[in-house]
């Protein structure tokens, strides 16, 4: 697969974002996180599932389902463990957004509001929705769609990883016939919301490959980012081939 991935602070002192892209035979694993600003070390936690997504991947075999939920299980555990060790872990955060592609098909699930999108010639298809407030009032019909780039309560989140004794709350694992997009976009909020879907579209239709299309995403994020106090962003470009990371 032709991938490429960026990872910038933005106008925060620390990026608290995380990555990872791991491969299995024939299968990719591309894992976003975000950890949560306001929150003890939201970096560690945001690192620490990211590394725990591509170490269980390395046993994958070939059943995503399987593979999600002993990745959120090993998460949970980590994450307890590292709280027991040092109790200012305690309160760490983060979200995640990961899928496991492969020639064929595209499976994927996500907790936070961290995003996956799939693309067609035609149009950008969401794949996930925000675990946060704003998408809570999308559902109940006060606002739009498009409303929550700008909306106060816009970084409120319902859901999270954690350290809980609980399992991870992530949403059920779903999948798309990767014969049918042009190319998925993994990105974190302070991508996403720097960027509209048109844009993201647009960007598309004038690129060859994943790093082209990234590039042209990134110079309008950082564009639109411009004398404001901007969030830490990530994003992964999917098309088909070689991968890199853009500086």
């Amino acid at each position: 697969m032709d991938y490429a991935v960026i990872s910038r602070q933005g106008g925060r002192p620390l990026n608290e974002d995380s990555y990872s892209i791991s491969k299995k035979g024939g299968s990719y694993c591309f894992t976003v996180c975000d950890g949560l600003g306001g929150h003890a070390k939201g970096e560690v936690a945001s690192q620490t599932a990211s590394e725990v997504f591509k170490d269980t991947f390395e046993d994958y075999d070939g059943k995503p389902s399987a593979f999600f939920d002993s990745a959120f299980k090993e998460c949970a555990e980590e994450f307890r463990r590292l709280a027991g060790e040092s109790p200012v872990l305690e309160l760490m955060k983060t979200t995640v957004v990961s899928a496991v592609a492969d020639s064929k098909k595209i499976s994927f699930t996500h907790i936070g509001d961290s995003r996956l999108y799939g693309f067609t010639p035609e149009k950008a298809e969401l794949f996930t929705d925000d675990h946060s407030v704003p998408e809570m009032l999308v559902k109940t019909g006060e606002i739009t769609k498009d409303e929550i780039r700008n909306h106060p309560d816009r970084n409120k989140l319902l859901r999270c990883l954690a350290v809980s004794d609980e399992p991870a709350d992530y949403e059920p694992v779903r999948e798309k016939t990767v014969k049918n997009y042009s190319a998925f976009l993994l990105c974190t909020d302070g991508f996403w919301e720097l960027i509209d879907e048109k844009t993201m579209l647009r960007c598309l239709k004038w690129s060859k490959n994943a790093e082209q299309w990234l590039e042209l995403m990134t110079r309008r994020v950082e564009r639109a980012g411009r004398g404001r106090q901007t969030d830490n962003y990530t994003a992964i470009a999917v098309f088909t081939g070689k991968g890199v990371t853009l500086k």
